[in-house]
C-alpha cells in the first residue's frame, strides 16, 4: 500500500477543511474530551470534506464513531488496543494504524496485521508529555526492517527538515501536528510540507 508521505493531525472538521484545501490527501482527526454527539459530528463533517476531495481520513481513538460514520480508517494507540474491536473493524472493513513506541508494543501491532505502524515521538515533542524518551532516526531504520512493506508512519517534534529526514531514514509516512496548527499561515505550512516531502 502506498499512502500519502504527508500526514497531519488535527482536532476538527474545520481543521480537516483548511488542510484539505491546502492540498493534504491524507489526515487525521483526532478529538478529545468532547461529548459523543460532538465526537460524531466531527467525524462525520471531517469524512463528508475528505470524501468530496478524495482524501483519506483517519479517526483517531473513537472506533465506534468510526464505524457508525462509514469511515474507511481508524488510527488506534497502544491504550486504545485494550478495548477496541478490531474484529469488528475488520468486518466492517475499516484499515487500521496503530502507535508503536517499543518492541514490545511493535510485537502487539504487528500479531494484528496493521495497515500502517507509527513510531515515536521521533525529537523531542511540546504536544504531550511521553512516556518514551525520543527515539531518533536509527530507531525508523530498525523499525522499517521489522515492518516490512507495511507503511511506517514517524510522528514527533517534526518539521520539516526533520521530516525529510525521517522519509530518508526509512519513513514512509511524516506526521505532523504543532508545526501546522500552531503556525502563522498553517495552510503555507502544510502546501511547504506537500512539496519538501514530495506528498
Amino acid at each position: 500500500m502506498t499512502l500519502p508521505r504527508f500526514y497531519p493531525i488535527v482536532d476538527s472538521a474545520a481543521w480537516v477543511g483548511r488542510l484539505v484545501g491546502a492540498g493534504a490527501r491524507l489526515i487525521q482527526l483526532r478529538v478529545k474530551d468532547a461529548p459523543p454527539a460532538e465526537i460524531d459530528a466531527q467525524v462525520r463533517g471531517a469524512l463528508a470534506i475528505c470524501r468530496r476531495s478524495g482524501a483519506l481520513l483517519v479517526v483517531n481513538d473513537h472506533w465506534q464513531a468510526a464505524i457508525e460514520a462509514g469511515a474507511d480508517w481508524v488510527h488506534l494507540g497502544q491504550g486504545d488496543l485494550d478495548t477496541a474491536d478490531v474484529a469488528a473493524l475488520r468486518a466492517k472493513g475499516l484499515q487500521i494504524g496503530i502507535s508503536t513506541h517499543s518492541h514490545e508494543e511493535l510485537e502487539r501491532a504487528l500479531a494484528l496485521a496493521p495497515d500502517y505502524v507509527a513510531l515515536g515521538p521521533i525529537y523531542p515533542t511540546i504536544l504531550k508529555a511521553m512516556p518514551f524518551a525520543p527515539q531518533g532516526l536509527e530507531r525508523i531504520g530498525e523499525w522499517k526492517r521489522l515492518v516490512g512493506e507495511i507503511p511506517l508512519v514517524a510522528i514527533g517534534g517534526l518539521t520539516i527538515e526533520r521530516g525529510v529526514a525521517c522519509l530518508a531514514a526509512g519513513a514512509d509516512v511524516v506526521s505532523v501536528v504543532t508545526d501546522i496548527t500552531l503556525n502563522a499561515d498553517p495552510e503555507g505550512r502544510a502546501r511547504a510540507w506537500i512539496e519538501a516531502t514530495g506528498a
